[in-house]
Parts: C-alpha cells; structure tokens; sequence
C-alpha cells in the first residue's frame, strides 16, 4: 500500500503535462478518493471533468512508478489548505487507515537520502571515566611499570624448585581448606592451605618464637604452626637476598618496617602455603591481612608447578571515582618465578588467583629421586613469605569485646597520601562466631601504641 504523497505523484505522472497545472490537488485527492486509491481509475475521473470529450484511451498509458517520476523534470506542484475532507478523515476504504498523512511539494532536486545515516543509532553521550580493557604484563618490565610489584624468573636453582614442590605437594595431603562466616552463612576457600613459622623470628636466635607464635587467623586461632622444611630454608637464603635487593632501589614509606632508618633489613619468618588443584581451584580478590605484618609490608610470592593468572585490580579512592576507574592486570606465573609485593601493594591493590577452563600440565625438569620417573602434574603451589615484624607481635594487638584479637585493615577508599592515610583495628570474632561480632573498630595509632618500625 502506497501513501497519498507516492498516489499524487503518480496520478501527475499519468496526466498530460499540458493539462497539470489545471488540476488542483484537492480535486485529486477527492478523485483518489473516489477511486478507492486506484490510481488509473483517478486520472479517468479527473480528466472527465477537466475535458468532458475525453477519451478512456488518452489515459491508457504505461503505469509509472515512483523511480521513474523521480526522473521527470521539476514541475511545481501547487498546493492550498484543504477544507474538506479534514486530513483524518482520509482513510483508505480497504485497511481504514490515513490515507494521508501530510501533502508535501516532493523536491526533485534533492539527492536520495542515505537511509543508514536516518536509522543509524545517535552515539549515546559518555557518562563517567572510561572502562579500559585488562592489560596483560608479561614482561617484568611490564610489571614493575604498572603495579607496585616486580617479578623474577628462576628465582631458585633448578634442581631446589623442583624438589621443594615434591615436598609440598607431599605435606599438601594433610592440609585444609579455610572456612569462616560470610553474610550468614559458612563460606570455604575453594583451595587447600597451610601455614609455617620459622625456627627463630629471623631476628635473633631465640627459639621461644615458636612458642610466642600464636596467630589469629579468620577470627580462630591457628593450630601450631609447621617449622619450615630444609627445601623451605635453603629456598629462604635466595628470596630474603632478593627481596632486600630490591628494596634498596625502592622508595620508602615511613610507617613501612624500616622506614628509612633503623634495620630496614627483611627477614621470611612465616609463610602462608596454598595448593591450587587443576583449573578451577582458585583464590577471589581480597588483599592480605596486616594484623601482624603493619603497615606497607613486604610480601614474597613463590609460584611452583603449573602456570596460573595472577591478576591485580587497584582500590581507586573516593575522590577519583568520577575521573579514572580500575583497571585489570593480569600477570602469568610459570614455575619457580618470584612475585614480590612491595610496599602499598596491600594499600593500593587487591589480587586475585582466578579459574581457568583449562591449565597446562606442569613437567619437573628433575625427578623426585635418581632413577624415578616423572610424572606430571596439574598443581601449582603458592608459598608467601612474610615478615612478621616485631612491634606487632601477638601480645601486642588490641582484643575487641569478644575478647578475640583484632584484625588491621587499611583504609583503601579514602586514601590520600602516607600522612593522612588511616589503618583500623576491627573485631573479627564474627567470621567464626556464627557471623555475629562486637562492631569494635579504632584508629590504629602507631606513636600511642609503641609501635617503631625499626629495631632501637
């Protein structure tokens, strides 16, 4: 069904071009009309009345269509108010719709209108900062330029790598899985962990640390913690040389241990052991607990087995919500590389371990023993040293009303600079205690509550 502009068109086309201008457009609307939108039945009625004398077969001409009227030469159309019949009620008799819609003068002259420039969707307007894609750092130059971490291949001989992952997928069989309240109800870490204090602090050579040694972990205290393995010290003796290497180069922070003065010296007291099985096992972003660490600690992130994703998300802070937002990075961990944390990591980022729909399997290049074969492995095994500092020993933080000591966090979203930035002691019995705690929380103050950051 054609509309009234396209059924004008094509009664003009029809009507000799000597007797056009007689012809008003009123009279061929009511002619359409008349006709019930037959076009050749509306010429023969107009040029009836126009010249009474007129033949049926002056008008009997070859139907045009609208590509080819568009091709005539200009005639102008004149056009007057139309009284009667008012607009609405022009309807064609067969689908009782507006026959017309409104008369418009077609301008021949026009080039055709491009029909996806009219359709095409107006680019909606840009609200806020601009989303950008997960970046992929798979150089540690990459690294060290986008995030407060730098990362290190072959950080361990060999022949050690392959023999402290042997033992601590040995000693994985008897580890557990983490398990604490979360919104009313018990959550599970969906991979198996551990944890290791050293023979001494790194410190001295007290071996009362081992006794001193009882860590909160999740709002429950943790079972005696295993001594660090013979692989697990040898494997000290070239993480600890890294890592002060490091640090050297780096800037400090004033409440980092150290500070700039003292012993900034770093020593791997405890270490935290995570055995993710195949793909799926992983570890959601979160960053680590300072309680014992304080605050800008340094953490040394040991990868054997398998590749996984190490993935880094900053914190962005409240006022700088409307200018940038977060942006992913994803680092990939191959065996016996090192990934250190450095200080503000903990402040600035949060880091994730996700699951993958498929790993590779991870070969040793050295078997368990002379002789033996080799099999192969989906497994990676996570171990983070840390230092536990002495001015946030155990006996030292604060017990919230359930008399379970406190956790410390810091303020991520309201950020600024190390003057200004705070760090809170918060109850925590609640992620054991049926999710039900005290709401205790204070301003960590480290000058009231002794703590030095160096060794006087």
């Amino acid at each position: 069904m054609e509309d009234t502009d396209t059924l004008l068109a094509l009664v003009y086309s029809l009507i000799p071009s000597n007797q056009q201008e007689s012809i008003k457009q009123h009279d061929a609307l009511q002619a359409l009309i008349s006709s019930n939108g037959n076009v050749e039945d509306a010429v023969q009625l107009l040029l009836t009345k126009s010249c009474p004398g007129a033949s049926r077969s002056v008008t009997k001409r070859k139907r045009g269509d609208l590509d080819s009227w568009l091709k005539l030469p200009s005639k102008k159309i004149q056009t007057e108010t139309l009284d009667n019949p008012s607009k609405d009620e022009i309807l064609d008799a067969t689908s009782s719709k507006p026959l017309l819609s409104k008369p418009k003068s077609p301008n021949r002259s026009k080039l055709p209108v491009d029909l996806m420039a009219v359709l095409r969707q107006p680019p909606s307007p840009r609200k806020g900062p601009v989303q950008l894609p997960p970046m992929t750092l798979s150089t540690p130059e990459m690294v060290a330029k986008h995030t407060p971490c730098t990362l290190h291949y072959s950080i361990l001989p060999p022949e050690l790598a392959c023999q402290l992952f042997y033992s601590m997928i040995d000693l994985s069989k008897g580890w557990k899985k983490n398990k604490w309240w979360l919104f009313d109800r018990v959550v599970e870490s969906p991979h198996l962990t551990s944890f290791f204090a050293r023979q001494t602090d790194g410190l001295d050579d007290d071996v009362a640390w081992q006794e001193a040694a009882q860590f909160w972990y999740n709002g429950r205290p943790t079972d005696p913690p295993s001594k660090f393995s013979p692989e697990m010290e040898e494997a000290c003796q070239y993480i600890e040389k890294t890592v002060n290497e490091v640090t050297k180069t780096r800037p400090r922070f004033k409440k980092e241990w150290g500070g700039g003065f003292g012993d900034p010296h770093w020593r791997a007291n405890v270490a935290a052991s995570n055995c993710y099985q195949g793909g799926k096992e992983s570890v959601g972003f979160h960053s680590d607990q300072l309680t014992y660490l304080g605050p800008y600690p340094t953490i040394a992130s040991l990868s054997l087995g398998t590749r996984r994703t190490f993935t880094l998300r900053e914190v962005v802070p409240n006022e700088q919500t409307t200018l940038r937002k977060a942006q992913t990075f994803n680092i990939p961990l191959p065996h016996n590389s090192l990934t250190i944390m450095h200080a503000s990591c903990q402040e600035r980022f949060k880091h994730s371990i996700p699951p993958q729909n498929a790993v590779d399997l991870f070969r040793p290049a050295f078997p368990r023993a002379e002789g033996e074969g080799i099999d192969p492995s989906n497994c990676r095994i996570n171990i983070t040293f840390r230092f536990y500092r002495p001015d946030f020993r155990p006996a030292s933080i604060p017990r919230c009303r359930c008399n379970v000591p406190c956790i410390l966090r810091p303020d991520m979203k309201n950020r600024d600079d190390e003057e200004t930035d705070r760090y809170w002691w918060a109850c925590y019995a609640g992620a054991q205690n049926d999710g039900m705690g005290c709401k205790f929380w204070k301003v960590m103050d480290m000058e009231t509550e002794g703590r030095t950051t160096h060794l006087d």
